[in-house]
């Protein structure tokens, strides 16, 4: 993995969960926002919707290749769509290219011929691995199979953020008010937004009132410390206590533009996804300029009972289809009602595809490459790359050949879109990857108006690791991961929040990925303090721990 230049910030600011509009959120910041002025002022306005499918999205009854429909229902003969029932999309298409979508998926449709609509076809990366945790992680971190990029301890929106706007420690300021990151409806963390210095610290706020507002609950740790000790963990455990204030500003600063907000007269679906967009919606009419926004739907591990024997074209498959069409084409339709879709584009993604071959229980294994679907008024609207080639596919039924790295998708919308400048993707995507042509050319962000940090080439910035806590919190072992350029004898240490220490162990910290292992399993439930010290310059990290029984 190429991390030549680490980035020289202030550690990331916390994440705070809590709920607005019924939904759990968390903000991630970590710097404010740099000022664009003159014709750069769309690009500072400019937002990306991120909408993750969980479970492994079947793509090959999503879209359908009609030059190939024979094969596709001798390969899935109880699951198949049946042909007849198939929306056809785009007659300009070449003959062996051209699908039919989901009859769910009619939403969709409407989208693409309105031009707000483009399909990714066959999108993974190179070995793709069918495990959904793992799977899950590697699209979070921009990561692969293989063996420099199969440990990304960070998410690549978080590395993306922190290399854009890395100016100053992230608290609310007048020039940026708002998280720069927001995961909607999904009270766990999300990797993807964890950064290369450290996890986000997580402070859980939960509940609602009659408005619809959040409302505070409790926070991990418990009360705010009090008597700090004079020493230098007292200075560390300061530190991280003005980082959990600051957080708490950003639940404020979510508030108002909530209250600010509001919706069209557009309709949504009653459900959780459709919420989760139409407070989105609300938070950026409200005037939240938070970047890259985090959905989620569920649902997607379609084992068995995928469609209804007596009829194919329902069942939770489709369901889940429709939950996810209708929610996005109320979402555009409101954005578009109010007058703010310039500023949005979304972009779907899952863990992995499906098996071309169905399991004999009604439904289909983990499988390989996806469709990728990116949405917006600024997108160049179409179907990119082939149909798959159901005739060669792995001996275990897969489907095979990459047509597109889906870092690419990424990394275009980081730099088309957002205005990422190079050394932002550098940090990001570390290998490198080429751009594709997801946006209408006047929309595409001038290299004049990019932001984001430069290389700072000091010794300091060569030191900087990645030092991160996982599980978190944790009942029995803490794994601590340690990220570096060099070789250091290191002091590993663990403090109650009086500044206790509760364990102590001299480590090797090699160049590379580092893990060591905290067992915390006899330890009481709270806060606690982890801190790796280097011997041979004094440098400390502290990062801050849950213990829960």
């Amino acid at each position: 993995m190429k991390r030549r230049n680490f980035l020289r910030i202030i550690p990331s600011v916390g994440a705070t969960s809590f709920a607005v509009n019924g939904f759990a959120m968390r903000p991630f910041a970590n710097s404010k926002m740099a000022q664009v002025l003159g014709s750069c002022d769309d690009i500072g306005e400019r937002t990306l919707v991120l909408i993750q499918l969980k479970g492994g999205n079947d793509g090959m009854n999503n879209i359908i290749p009609l030059a190939q429909y024979s094969q596709y229902a001798n390969l899935r003969p109880s699951i198949k769509i049946a042909e007849n029932k198939l929306l056809q999309l785009d007659s300009t298409l070449a003959d062996k290219d051209k699908v039919g979508l989901h009859p769910s998926l009619s939403p969709v449709k409407a989208l693409y011929e309105k031009g707000w609509a483009s399909i990714v076809q066959g999108v993974g990366y190179a070995s793709m691995n069918q495990s959904h945790f793992k799977g899950t992680d590697l699209w979070l971190s921009g990561g692969d199979s293989t063996i420099a990029n199969n440990n990304v301890g960070s998410g690549w929106m978080g590395r993306s953020l922190q290399a854009m706007f890395p100016d100053v420690l992230g608290a609310p300021t007048t020039a940026m008010p708002d998280p720069l990151g927001l995961q909607v409806g999904d009270p766990s963390p999300s990797l993807g937004f964890h950064t290369e210095t450290e996890h986000q610290n997580s402070i859980n706020l939960s509940g609602q009132d009659v408005t619809g507002f959040y409302s505070l609950i409790q926070t991990i740790g418990g009360a705010p410390v009090v008597n700090i000790p004079d020493s230098e963990h007292g200075d560390e455990l300061a530190y991280i206590m003005n980082v959990e204030r600051s957080v708490n500003k950003y639940a404020a600063r979510i508030s108002q533009v909530f209250n600010a907000g509001s919706n069209s007269s557009v309709t949504y679906s009653n459900n959780g996804f459709a919420n989760q967009l139409k407070t989105v919606a609300r938070l950026i009419r409200g005037g939240c300029k938070t970047k890259i926004f985090l959905c989620q739907l569920g649902g997607f591990d379609t084992h068995d009972g995928q469609v209804e024997i007596n009829d194919t074209g329902i069942g939770t498959h489709a369901g889940l289809l429709t939950t996810m069409a209708e929610g996005v084409k109320a979402f555009f339709d409101d954005l578009e009602m109010m007058g703010i879709a310039d500023k949005v584009t979304a972009c779907t993604f899952s863990e992995f595809g499906r098996c071309a071959k169905e399991n004999g229980s009604y439904g289909c294994d983990h499988g390989t490459l996806e469709p990728v679907y990116v949405f917006g008024k600024h997108v160049k609207a179409g179907v990119q790359g082939t149909n798959v080639n159901l005739s060669d596919l792995t001996q275990d039924n897969q489907l095979k050949g990459v047509q597109f790295d889906y870092r690419r998708i990424f990394t275009t919308l980081l730099q088309d879109w957002l205005g990422s400048n190079n050394y932002v993707l550098d940090q990001t995507m570390f290998d490198g990857f080429d751009k594709m042509g997801l946006l209408d050319t006047a929309s595409i962000a001038d290299p004049s108006c990019y932001l984001g940090g430069t290389v700072t080439d000091t010794t300091e910035a060569s030191a900087l690791r990645a030092f991160s806590i996982f599980p978190n919190p944790a009942s029995v072992i803490a794994g601590v991961t340690v990220m570096s350029e060099a070789s250091y004898d290191a002091r590993l240490t663990l403090h109650s929040v009086g500044g206790t220490m509760v364990f102590a162990n001299n480590v090797r910290v090699e160049a590379g990925e580092n893990n060591f292992d905290i067992d915390v399993f006899s330890l009481t439930s709270g806060a606690y303090f982890v801190r790796l010290e280097n011997k041979n310059t004094g440098r400390a990290q502290v990062a801050k721990l849950s213990v829960v029984r």
